[in-house]
């Protein structure tokens, strides 16, 4: 079987002009990275935003993978051989996975976007250009600091960390500024990946420039000796921040391997951070195609969730279907099926894993009241007890399901699923937003929404001083902030062990932090942290580059 990377490396690329020109973009907005890549300057586009947006996203994620990116080029290709205009809005890769275990996220077998070795590696830079803005905003507060501290900042409340786009648990927690007083401030700081960081977050939900320069003046960076926040703005911080970004903050134009125009653009983790890419390229894209399909990170029941009630609240957006993804392989897996037994038939345990499929499904039409189309990434190991099994349980639920072969047959391989995606969407127009909970319920009432209807808690407790923190946060001005709730990826609960649908158990929040710049509040549940380790056997130690510069190991 071909792996991943052979594939893309034996692609024939359309010179990114090309692909420009099929999306409607002028050379004007034009402004290449090479051959294959270009930032697109959505100021020099006249036509309004008019596509259809669909949401893709996946059950809760298993070792046995589920394929979400791969479903949506797939998608985005199989509308396009359907007759359909038709683009995607992905997340640009973070450098911490692609070296850590979960490895790019550039879709697989035919159904990728290229170059995959320079997405998943540098790209444009973008990643880079928000560390930069991030760290010199952590410079600039401790440098106030040291030179005078005229807005009496306290050393022991500075709350801004740095950030890194790799994944190193070292970092997670440090004292700097030692060596003498010409070193600054001695204080305990700390490192968080750069996906996770507020900067990021502010990028992806910032519509304009001028936006952007507000928002990053919200940042919250420490509190004063008189228990007074100080932001970037009191700082004058937010101007040379906006300069490093101004760039970056154009979308990416790159293609999939049929030629499907992508935009691809921000990158902040779902089980962290928001887990969207940025609202410039996702009304930039539905301002230049018919179709758009998007997507979040993880499960829908962080992905989504917060696609929903985070990005398309406060961008004034909503999908018109939402696309769940799962294999049978990662049912089977929630219903307690041992790895190395997944190729094999389990209609027991398949049978107990489709309960998370079915929860994600009934979250995502009874909360927010979206279609669901159900996609099966179609695997070889898949049995025909199995494939009617599944059929069965999605026709009780009253889902429509497809089959996706996109990965070995690209966009052909998902036609089946364009068409009854597009069919969704024009049975049933006029689909009006409709939230987890209201924008002005107490933010620890907006938590514990989230814990029971969308994660099924029984119960939500908060830790030590975390009520009295969001009580701060609503007299500070930001009780109408939705919340951004980071926990594991792998369950519904806090816990990643308990996989399919746990409902027994209580959500535990030990901490809280506001992220004014971004407009939410960030609760911590469980042992999430914001900057990943390495595992034993890290992707790096398979990665190399021969002397003809061609890349190996890359997944």
């Amino acid at each position: 079987m071909p792996r991943d990377i052979d594939i893309a490396q034996a692609c024939t690329l359309r010179p990114i002009q090309q692909i420009a020109e099929q999306a409607g973009i002028p050379q004007e907005a034009l402004s290449p990275y090479g051959k294959w890549i270009a930032k697109v300057d959505a100021r020099q586009l006249q036509s309004d935003a008019h596509g259809h947006l669909i949401l893709v996203t996946a059950i809760n994620p298993t070792p046995a993978g589920e394929g979400k990116t791969t479903v949506s080029v797939g998608l985005a290709d199989g509308m396009r051989r359907t007759g359909r205009k038709a683009m995607l809005a992905l997340r640009e890769p973070s450098l911490g996975p692609v070296f850590g275990m979960k490895g790019g996220a550039t879709g697989g077998g035919y159904a990728q976007v290229l170059p995959m070795e320079n997405i998943n590696l540098h790209f444009t830079g973008d990643l880079h250009a928000i560390t930069a803005a991030n760290n010199l905003l952590a410079a600039m507060v401790d440098n106030h600091v040291q030179q005078g501290n005229a807005l009496g900042i306290d050393p022991r409340r500075i709350s801004w960390r740095r950030c890194l786009d790799v994944n190193d648990r070292q970092l997670r927690q440090i004292v700097s500024g030692l060596g003498g007083k010409m070193n600054g401030m001695p204080r305990e700081d700390g490192f968080d990946i750069t996906a996770a960081s507020e900067v990021m977050a502010v990028f992806c939900l910032a519509d304009s420039l001028t936006d952007l320069k507000k928002r990053l003046a919200r940042l919250v960076v420490a509190r004063t000796f008189a228990d007074q926040p100080v932001t970037a703005g009191d700082l004058h911080a937010e101007g040379a921040m906006a300069a490093l970004l101004a760039d970056a903050l154009q979308p990416n134009l790159i293609q999939t391997i049929e030629g499907t125009p992508c935009l691809m653009h921000g990158g902040p983790f779902a089980n962290i951070a928001h887990g969207c890419n940025s609202v410039i390229a996702t009304r930039t894209a539905l301002r230049l195609s018919d179709w758009v399909v998007t997507e979040a990170g993880f499960g829908a029941d962080l992905g989504a969730e917060k696609f929903l009630d985070i990005k398309c609240r406060q961008a004034g957006l909503w999908p018109e279907t939402v696309v769940l993804v799962a294999t049978i392989r990662a049912l089977k897996h929630h219903g307690g099926c041992p790895k190395d037994a997944l190729n094999s038939e389990n209609l027991e345990a398949l049978q107990a894993g489709l309960s998370n499929l079915k929860q994600h499904a009934r979250n995502l039409k009874d909360v927010y009241g979206v279609p669901v189309v159900v996609a099966i990434n179609h695997f070889v190991s898949d049995t025909e007890a199995e494939i009617a099994l599944l059929r069965e349980a999605c026709e009780a639920e009253r889902v429509p399901v497809a089959f996706c072969d996109a990965w070995a047959k690209g966009g052909e391989g998902a036609t089946e699923l364009a068409d009854l995606v597009c069919s969704t969407v024009e049975a049933n127009t006029g689909a009006m937003p409709q939230f987890c909970y209201p924008d002005d319920a107490p933010l620890a009432e907006k938590i514990k929404a989230i814990g029971s209807r969308i994660y099924h808690a029984k119960d939500v407790a908060f830790g030590a001083g975390v009520l009295q923190q969001l009580a701060r946060f609503e007299q500070e001005g930001w009780g109408n902030a939705p919340v951004c709730i980071a926990k594991t990826q792998y369950s519904f609960s806090d816990n990643a062990k308990l996989l399919g649908a746990p409902q027994d158990y209580t959500l535990t929040i030990r901490q809280v932090r506001l992220s004014a710049g971004a407009g939410f509040v960030v609760a911590f549940a469980g042992d999430i942290i914001a900057m990943p380790g390495l595992p034993k056997a890290p992707a790096a130690l398979q990665i190399d580059v021969d002397e003809n510069g061609r890349i190996s190991g890359l997944f």
